[in-house]
């Protein structure tokens, strides 16, 4: 294991004692270092056993005196660990024993290092909330003006600040992304029947929303320039459609992990068939497309201000759009379609799709900081591609010129020649505490959506390529400069090790 430690060699040369040392001296040690044990070792250094506090005491309850040796100490295998093995198995050991400290052996059953629990034991997940100073100052204003049920100062102000920073001119803050696209289709007239061309390489809240409305999802592969939703398969989806006599009612194009798809084709193709877009950027607040941003494409946008998401609301999401009638009704819907009376009348079925005030006040502190969070992400990417680009087994996720992205997840793929795979390189990741993930399994692979028709991108589906050999690895804006390290030194062995 050579993951960064409090223990260097040095300092395991600094608790070696060997069984001419003095009882005095051991307990001395032990009180100056802290380290809770010291590590007797044989005249050849190999480790003989480790020593605590308690040994001591129980040798000199035995008869020994304070300047005799340790010569009378009892044999005792040893509790360690061998190089190269995980901090899982380092960790699962610890527990086991209910120890604090871990010997490292290598060749000859030396120590090269010791372990410590509070260091061994930090998870590195893939995807952190990182909030800022600000929120606090927004979610006790709501408390001390008793805004706290759904609607309020925040939520206005939240929604008119969205919208300027993205450009566009309406806003309506909602309870998930994924009821930002159900409105958004509801908005659009989809209904039971209609079909919908979908991205297929994308999370089930992209899809789920059409077969709430009673249509069919229709799926469109990748393109292997941006990973999104292909110009080329969803120009052979409408020209099928056309030849067999329908229309799509609606398209959803995904931008996928922070990077905005290939806009300027795929709205060619929609309007030349007038079919209206709504775009999932759920994953893509503060990307660009040609310096636009993304989510502003479409008809409609819908954003996430899920706990992984760049920012957060806890839970959250927020419909967009040029159009006022459009987000109005939205509004409406998301408020159970209560009628302007002044009882309670439904002329027809809403949802409880609105956002807290509370939750609205996270937002908007979290929104003043979503330019450092896009940069300190991109950093992310970029710290892994300089530091990795030797490996010839990874292969990035592109950034075509015309995208800037948010790169909120860091993904790559494994090539399957490189003596390992995609699911190797998790299992190796996770036992050393690392949380990865596969990118999406595509819409269109889902037991669920089985029967659903697929369009694919030429003569191979890109998307189940990506699927097969993708890895999303740990992203967040609060990770440190130690925590890209040693995923990246984790990554280096186990590229050693497939070899």
């Amino acid at each position: 294991m050579t993951a960064q430690r409090n223990f260097s060699r040095p300092d395991v040369e600094l608790l070696t004692i060997n069984r001419q040392t003095s009882v005095r001296d051991a307990l001395s040690l032990l009180d100056r270092s802290g380290a809770g044990m010291l590590l007797l070792v044989s005249p050849d250094g190999a480790l003989e056993r480790t020593v605590t506090d308690g040994d001591l005491r129980r040798l000199l309850l035995k008869g020994a005196s304070l300047e005799g040796n340790l010569q009378d100490l009892p044999n005792q295998a040893p509790r360690v660990i061998g190089e190269g093995e995980s901090r899982r198995a380092a960790l699962d050991l610890m527990n086991q024993h209910g120890i604090h400290h871990l010997p490292v052996v290598g060749a000859q059953g030396k120590v090269v290092a010791i372990l410590e629990r509070k260091e061994i034991d930090a998870q590195i997940l893939l995807s952190t909330p990182h909030m800022g100073d600000s929120e606090r100052q927004y979610v006790e204003e709501a408390f001390k003006t008793n805004w706290i049920a759904p609607l309020g100062p925040n939520v206005d102000a939240f929604e008119r600040e969205l919208a300027e920073m993205v450009g566009a001119r309406h806003a309506a803050a909602l309870s998930s992304g994924t009821a930002a696209l159900h409105l958004g289709l509801r908005l659009l007239g989809v209904g039971a029947g209609d079909k919908v061309f979908c991205s297929t390489l994308t999370f089930a809240a992209s899809a789920n929303p059409i077969v709430y409305q009673g249509a069919e999802p229709v799926f469109i592969d990748s393109d292997r320039d941006s990973w999104n939703m292909s110009p080329q398969a969803l120009e052979q989806a409408f020209e099928t459609a056309r030849r067999e006599g329908w229309m799509p009612k609606a398209v959803i194009i995904v931008c996928l992990y922070g990077q905005s798809a290939d806009m300027d084709p795929l709205m060619a193709l929609c309007r030349h068939y007038n079919v209206p877009v709504l775009e999932d950027a759920a994953e893509s607040l503060g990307a660009t497309y040609k310096g636009k941003a993304s989510g502003t494409f479409g008809r409609l946008g819908a954003y996430s201000f899920n706990g992984n998401k760049i920012i957060t609301t806890s839970g959250g999401g927020m419909l967009v759009s040029d159009d006022a009638d459009l987000i109005a009704k939205a509004r409406f819907l998301a408020t159970q379609a209560r009628d302007p009376a002044p009882h309670y009348q439904h002329s027809e079925i809403g949802f409880n799709y609105r956002m807290s005030n509370i939750l609205a006040g996270v937002g908007r502190g979290q929104l003043q900081v979503l330019r450092s969070r896009v940069e300190a992400r991109r950093q992310v990417f970029q710290a892994y591609r300089e530091a990795l680009s030797d490996l010839d087994f990874i292969t990035w996720m592109p950034e075509p010129t015309w995208s800037y992205s948010t790169h909120w997840l860091t993904a790559c793929t494994i090539a399957p020649h490189a003596g390992a795979d995609r699911h190797s390189l998790m299992q190796h990741l996770a036992g050393e505490l690392i949380e990865a993930r596969p990118l999406w399994k595509p819409m269109h692979l889902q037991p669920v959506f089985q029967s659903c028709r697929y369009f694919a991108h030429g003569d191979a589906s890109v998307s189940d390529q990506l699927f097969d050999q993708g890895i999303c690895l740990p992203s967040g804006s609060n990770m440190s400069t130690v925590d890209v390290e040693r995923i990246v030194d984790v990554i280096r062995r186990f590229r050693r090790r497939a070899s």
